[in-house]
């Protein structure tokens, strides 16, 4: 097995569709929940990567085995006012990191978190923040990530 990595195109995207939502299902099931049954994602995520990708503000590094699609990145791209601790208000925002059950342990989600860590740097990203699931945190923390616990979160309905 020979592992190669490349960056998402639009020729992926039904494929990493399907992939994310596998990610954020086994995400909920690990924890006790159901996902809901009412959000149709998949319209969603399409519109979201095609803009996002067209405009420069998304990119995704991702894994093969051959044809197939074993692990997965990405870093939204987000600006706010400059602050002491990220002068250019650049901020990335890590998301969509998984790797096929069959897959993990062997190096690929460091090898893409690395990937896509050095498109925030090029994009000139002082802070990159991520909601980690509890499989991820070891990675994250071993990477160099520290918790913030000024982190809070508002969500609507």
């Amino acid at each position: 097995m020979e592992i190669t990595y490349r960056k998402l195109t639009e020729n992926e995207l039904d494929e990493i569709i399907r992939l994310r939502i596998d990610q954020l299902t086994e995400e909920y099931t690990s924890v006790g929940k159901k996902p809901p049954e009412n959000v149709d994602l998949k319209s969603s995520l399409m519109d979201f990567y095609k803009r996002n990708l067209a405009a420069g503000t998304y990119v995704s590094w991702l894994a093969f085995d051959g044809d197939k699609i074993v692990g997965t990145s990405g870093m939204s791209f987000a600006e706010k006012p400059p602050y002491f601790s990220c002068p250019t208000g650049r901020l990335g925002i890590l998301s969509s990191m998984y790797t096929d059950p069959n897959y993990r342990r062997m190096g690929i989600a460091s090898n893409l978190l690395d990937r896509v860590v050095k498109e925030a740097r090029d994009y000139g990203c002082g802070t990159i923040y991520i909601t980690a699931s509890d499989v991820g945190v070891k990675l994250y923390e071993s990477y160099g990530f520290k918790h913030n616990g000024n982190f809070l979160q508002y969500n609507f309905g």
